[in-house]
């Protein structure tokens, strides 16, 4: 969630941001004028506190013993002036009533203001990092790196899923008839390639890369999905459990990852902290029907290893740029040619600052497709959670910093394995580095 203080100091660089984003304007109008109404609410409320004051002030002084009895001996005057005094205090007594009720009522409606405010901000995206190329879609996204060459075929290379059920290691028939499109069934040396792929990334990430390895909840809250920003903006995006707990399966393993530490002050010692979790995904890819619905590209159901990041302000784009790499890392290891790209403000994630994106090649589409997302989210997603920390000598708590970036999708490495390692005969060689995961099996073959 963006800064309330900032926005409202920074219309213009925030207008402009979200029309880079080409995010529409709607909400930071709506925003803009609940800020002046309530400015004028609190305006209106400081000038019926100013009365009261001054009411209060007048009653204090009309029950003060010399202005009750005066210093006459005149008992007759006296109690007149008790009467005067009297009818006086009530009215402004009453006064005092009507402007504690006039403030009451300014009050709740500025609170009702602050939380439509509040309401608002959360369904704005984040602010992009000042070199991040602006462009309205993908198209100007920007290669910064290319890694491999993509490997010379004397025969038309198949695609993974006449190469997977050729072999009998992937049944996408079946998992139709179980569950519906867009799931999938592995068997055999398929399902121990897609466990030795899982094994091989949490290893290399945990002790070549420092990461410490966690398995978190499958299931999450609301205020967990608030906090990675999967929820106001991607409700129809995720399978909700229809009970009155509010649970959804999740999406990626950054929701529960990342909420580890929500609610918590940190030590400013402490990070950064990483964190690598193996975990299922579930997405109901709501208003992508058509596009990459053959085989394992995009379905309801995958894996993924994620790599999630809590870091100081004054670090995290460096740690950025160090969890990047320890995702290429993964495919240099396999040998498989990629691409980094640097996305765009049109094509960026909702609660990213800046993402670097990387696309393994696939020879049966003759491109490179995404297998991994690596994002800086500033402190957007720490102030949702409310995930600070505190440097030393009793500082004010501060907003962490949040990354995160697939290490990776395990659906999309075992198709790149596939495509890249074929052979002619339909075989496929099994990349040296997981021979040992693979109990020595060097080829899958009928």
């Amino acid at each position: 969630m963006l800064d309330l203080h900032y926005v409202r100091e920074n219309l213009d660089a925030v207008k402009t941001a979200l029309l880079n984003r080409n995010f529409p304007l709607e909400s930071l109008e709506k925003f803009v004028k609940l800020d002046e109404n309530r400015r004028h609410l609190i305006s209106e409320s400081d000038k019926f506190n100013a009365a009261r004051n001054r009411v209060s002030k007048e009653i204090g002084e009309l029950v003060k013993p010399s202005n009750i009895f005066g210093n006459s001996s005149d008992l007759a005057m006296d109690e007149l002036r008790m009467n005067e005094n009297k009818s006086t205090l009530l009215s402004l007594k009453s006064q005092v009533e009507e402007q504690k009720s006039e403030i009451h009522k300014l009050d709740q409606l500025r609170k009702n203001a602050e939380s439509s405010m509040r309401e608002l901000l959360s369904a704005l995206p984040n602010i992009p990092a000042t070199d991040v190329p602006v462009g309205a879609d993908e198209s100007a996204n920007v290669e910064i790196k290319k890694w491999g060459e993509p490997p010379e075929f004397d025969f038309e290379p198949q695609d993974h899923v006449d190469l997977g059920e050729s072999l009998g290691i992937l049944d996408l028939e079946r998992a139709t008839k179980i569950t519906g499109s867009r799931f999938a069934i592995l068997n055999g040396a398929g399902a121990r390639l897609s466990r030795a792929l899982v094994n091989f990334m949490l290893d290399v990430h945990t002790t070549e890369h420092g990461y410490t390895e966690t398995l978190p909840p499958f299931l999450v809250n609301r205020q967990s999905l608030f906090g990675t920003n999967q929820l106001p903006k991607f409700e129809d995006e995720l399978f909700h459990i229809r009970d009155e707990r509010g649970f959804a399966l999740i999406p990626t393993a950054e929701v529960p990852v990342t909420n580890y530490h929500s609610e918590e002050i940190l030590d400013a010692k402490d990070l950064p902290k990483y964190y690598a979790a193996y975990s299922p995904c579930f997405r109901s890819e709501a208003g992508s029907y058509g596009r990459d619905t053959r085989g394992l590209i995009r379905q309801h159901q995958f894996e993924k290893v994620e790599l999630v990041k809590l870091s100081l302000p004054e670090n995290s784009n460096e740690e950025h740029e160090k969890l990047t790499a320890n995702a290429e890392r993964i495919l240099q290891l396999l040998n498989l040619p990629y691409r980094t790209i640097v996305l765009a403000t049109g094509d960026m994630g909702f609660g990213a600052t800046k993402t670097y994106d990387i696309e393994v090649w696939l020879p049966s589409q003759k491109t490179y497709r995404e297998i991994s997302s690596c994002s800086n989210c500033g402190d957007f997603q720490a102030r949702r959670m409310n995930l600070r920390f505190r440097r030393a000598g009793g500082a004010k708590p501060e907003f962490a910093h949040t990354l995160n970036g697939s290490g990776l999708a395990v659906g999309r490495t075992w198709i790149a394995v596939l495509e890249n390692y074929q052979q002619a005969d339909g075989s496929i060689l099994i990349p040296e580095i997981l021979q040992s995961y693979m109990n020595g099996l060097e080829k899958i073959e009928r």
